[in-house]
């Protein structure tokens, strides 16, 4: 037989298809012996089958003729070893993939063999086998519509009783391997999307039903699980806790994205069980009790990885009744959430005593925060006479336990560390861009843009809804109390259906009571000094969104704190020119003001939702670097920039007027010609080395960069606009007065001091002529580098005498003098704009004075 098998033969016809056929049944039994024979003949059989699908169909005729598939069933039931078994279910899932003959399909599907393979039982605890079985599962998922799909069923009286396929497949579902379930999914989204109503019914009832929540389950343990492997990156930060987190986070947006695919399939009652899943395993008992400073038990979800898996699920599963259930949850007190026993058991109900507004004195919001009540006093919105009445939230400690989880994100932005502030921008974006949540939601929320309002008023007015038409020409529009029918029926579901229920009277405020809550609290944000740049850009981001071309009015105050504000980091700002990096303060600005102007203007916010979970970190670490190195300083002063910007951009948006693509800076001017720098004949190029200079005021001095190897040089210090440098020349033997340039370094931030014990001796620090961590090309080299890297070069000059180390003393100062003045003169016209500011104000007509509002001209 083994002469004959490898005999010369046409590979590729129906003569070696019938031997391979034939020396199969032959075999009785599969053993050490002949397995490598019905190894070759089972994959050659495949790829013959495969061949003649696409060019002589009589090699399947063949194929039925003989009933192959029957002897592939009798060798799998005689065979000894677990190779053949890898074999058969690679052949046959080879050849359904490739088929595409939909009678070829039809044939392999219309006998039990198919259904007896699915059931057979394979020893799992093989790993390569268990992937051989779930990718010949897979492959017939593939091959299924509403035509093969009923052949492998087993119906009763019309209905679908038996499903192996499905059944089968899901047991792995959960597997611990990834590839497993990657592929499991993958086969019964093939299921659902076939679209079969007596499959679907049978899908959806009995203990299939469970298939659904079980993946809820499972998606709540990973919620769980990364909420661990954020507390230990917070303890234990590095790359390796940072990649496990992706991995975690790459894991749980799969599930949602093919919950969100399981939904689209459109099976009647799985987006409502889902829904209603997701909303009592996960959003009610977890992620909601999260949002509080301190959980109050272990199981808790921490807050940070609440407000993430809240943006995960609103931004991925577009299920309008989820979307609306969890933003009208919000309106509902921390309390409402949690278990009476457990509340009992832990005494009371620890969470921040939120603050709303704050207090400035004589100002005519005021806002009490004590153990009886929290009172908002909203002040007239226009020229009328007319005020809002107060509204009481009660409270009945001092905890803030009884206040509205929406309240607890906006004590985030005024209260919160930096990563909760970016969580809370974060939730709030995500509600403003979904467009499954009803209009009345985040009008209730106070993230309705003004732009929506108007243009949903006008709507109704042109269909005739006399409501609508008053609201828009009326001028208290804005003062609408209570909350549309839409909101108040998810708020009646909320506690009818899921038994959520409050004595808080949150739910019957104003929206505009909320809304000014959401631009007091961002105006607040904006005034914090310990939030990073980045983050307050995101919130810039919201408040144009919510704000958009100022149609909406600031309040007196609000205008106020921020011309506050912006006083503090110009201030900051003018203190970086006399700094360590003014040479790189405009070219830094301009590149931070288009971006800013971009991120705050763009469609949607900058970052994912992962970005709470890991919030952009400081190119240099504190606990490496020293304070005064120039690095720490560097970083500091783009820190500056970038507030700085925001502000400046909020001040010209709070004018109404459009951001200009470029920051208002002066040209650079020419340098006198009696300068120093131009009389040794240097040009905008710089000291490149090599390059001759007349050494005009040069001195004299020596150095060692190698010890046992002092060289002698002529000290300059030269400056050109907003550049300078500190310049070793060596004197040239042949032409007085001039010498070549040996070294040089950056002038700003040089630092000078004379040493205490040797008054000859002068100090210079010299820091690099660029931070890396501007070019990212340059940054993700230099993070490769030791730590070690990131110091400053030191010199120390020594001079003839005292004279030459006091005249080279100062000739640093006035060089870098001139350097700082030079920027100082041309970011003038963007500290000029407080003077438009106060103009502006000045200009208010005196009806629009006695307002706490000021209402630009381009309003609506």
């Amino acid at each position: 037989m083994w002469l004959s098998f490898w005999r010369s033969r046409d590979r590729f016809s129906l003569d070696e298809l019938r031997y391979l056929t034939e020396q199969l049944e032959k075999v009785q039994i599969v053993n050490e012996v002949n397995k490598d024979f019905v190894i070759e003949a089972l994959r050659s059989i495949a790829e013959l089958i495969t061949y003649g699908d696409q060019h002589d169909s009589n090699f399947f005729e063949f194929f039925m003729e003989k009933q192959v598939m029957s002897e592939f069933v009798r060798i799998l039931k005689k065979s000894k070893t677990m190779i053949i078994s890898l074999q058969l279910l690679q052949t046959l899932s080879i050849m359904i993939q490739n088929l595409k003959s939909e009678h070829a399909i039809y044939y392999l599907f219309s006998n039990e063999h198919m259904n007896y393979l699915i059931t057979y039982s394979f020893d799992f605890r093989n790993e390569e086998l268990l992937s051989y079985y779930i990718s010949f599962l897979r492959a017939i998922s593939g091959k299924l519509n509403k035509d093969t799909i009923s052949l492998l069923v087993k119906t009763q009286n019309d209905e679908v009783v038996s499903f192996p396929l499905y059944a089968e497949a899901i047991k792995f579902a959960f597997h611990e391997e990834n590839m497993v379930r990657t592929a499991v999914r993958a086969l019964t989204l093939n299921v659902y999307h076939v679209g079969d109503d007596c499959v679907n019914r049978y899908l959806t009832s009995g203990i299939h039903m469970e298939y659904f929540s079980n993946l809820v389950t499972f998606f709540r343990k990973q919620c769980i699980t990364l909420k661990g492997m954020v507390s230990d990156a917070v303890k234990n930060p590095g790359p390796d806790s940072t990649s496990t987190i992706l991995a975690s986070v790459d894991d749980i947006e799969d599930n949602l994205y093919y919950f969100s695919d399981v939904i689209s399939a459109g099976i009647p009652d799985v987006g409502r069980l889902i829904t209603d899943n997701i909303l009592r395993l996960l959003i009610f008992p977890l992620l909601l009790p999260s949002l509080r400073i301190e959980p109050v038990s272990e199981i808790r979800i921490g807050a940070v990885t609440a407000l993430y898996l809240i943006c995960c699920i609103l931004h991925i599963v577009k299920i309008k009744d989820l979307a609306n259930t969890i933003a009208a949850a919000l309106f509902f007190p921390l309390e409402a959430f949690i278990p009476n026993s457990e509340a009992k058991m832990n005494g009371h109900m620890p969470g921040p005593g939120f603050i709303h507004e704050s207090q400035p004195p004589g100002n005519e919001i005021l806002t009490e925060v004590d153990t009886a009540h929290l009172r908002v006093n909203v002040p007239n919105l226009s020229s009328s006479s007319h005020a809002h009445p107060e509204v009481v939230i009660t409270q009945n400690d001092s905890t803030g336990s009884h206040l509205a989880l929406r309240e607890a994100l906006l004590f985030y932005l005024t209260s919160g560390d930096d990563i909760l502030v970016l969580g809370s921008l974060g939730v709030l974006a995500t509600l403003l861009q979904t467009k499954e949540l009803d209009e009345s939601v985040l009008d209730g929320l106070g993230i309705l843009p003004q732009r929506r309002q108007h243009k949903k008023l006008l709507l109704q007015a042109l269909v005739g809804e006399g409501l609508g038409e008053e609201q828009l020409f009326s001028s208290e529009s804005s003062m609408r109390n209570g909350i549309c029918s839409e909101l108040d029926g998810y708020l009646q579901k909320l506690k009818e259906q899921y038994g959520v229920s409050s004595s808080s009277s949150e739910m019957g405020a104003s929206p505009c009571v909320h809304g000014f809550q959401v631009l007091d609290a961002l105006v607040n944000l904006f005034c914090r000094s310990t939030i990073s740049a980045e983050t307050l850009w995101d919130g810039g981001w919201l408040l144009r969104q919510l704000l958009p071309y100022s149609e909406a009015e600031f309040n007196s105050h609000h205008l106020k704190l921020l011309k506050d504000s912006y006083k503090n980091c110009t201030y900051a700002l003018q203190q970086e020119i006399r700094g360590v990096w003014p040479d790189l303060l405009i070219t830094v600005l301009c590149d931070e003001w288009k971006k800013c102007k971009r991120a705050i203007e763009a469609s949607s916010p900058r970052k994912e939702p992962k970005s709470i979970l890991l919030p952009p970190q400081k190119y240099c670490s504190d606990n490496v670097i020293a304070a005064e190195s120039s690095f720490s300083d560097g970083e500091r002063m783009c820190e500056s920039v970038k507030v700085f910007v925001l502000l400046h951009q909020l001040q010209i948006f709070s004018l109404g007027r459009a951001l200009p693509d470029q920051p208002p800076i002066c040209p650079p001017a020419s340098s006198p010609e009696s300068s120093r720098a131009k009389t040794a004949g240097l040009d905008a190029s710089g000291p490149k080395p090599g390059i001759e200079l007349k050494l005009v005021d040069a001195v004299p001095c020596r150095i060692a960069f190698e010890r046992g190897k002092e060289r002698h040089f002529c000290f300059l210090a030269l400056s050109m606009g907003a550049s300078g440098w500190i310049v070793l020349a060596e004197a040239s033997p042949l032409k007085q007065h001039f010498g070549a340039v040996r070294v040089s370094a950056p002038l700003a931030g040089a630092n000078p001091r004379i040493d205490d014990k040797h008054s000859r001796w002068l100090h210079l620090r010299i820091r690099p002529s660029a931070l890396p961590f501007l070019d990212p090309v340059k940054s993700s080299a230099y993070g490769k580098v030791k730590t070690k890297a990131l110091v400053d070069g030191r010199w120390t000059l020594a001079f003839r005498d005292e004279e030459s180390c006091k005249s080279a003393l100062s000739m640093v100062l006035e060089e870098t003098k001139l350097q700082s003045n030079e920027v100082e003169r041309s970011l003038k016209p963007l500290f000029d704009l407080e003077k438009d500011v106060e103009s502006s104000e000045s200009s208010v007509r005196p009806n629009e004075a006695s307002s706490s509002y000021i209402t630009p001209s381009n309003s609506f």
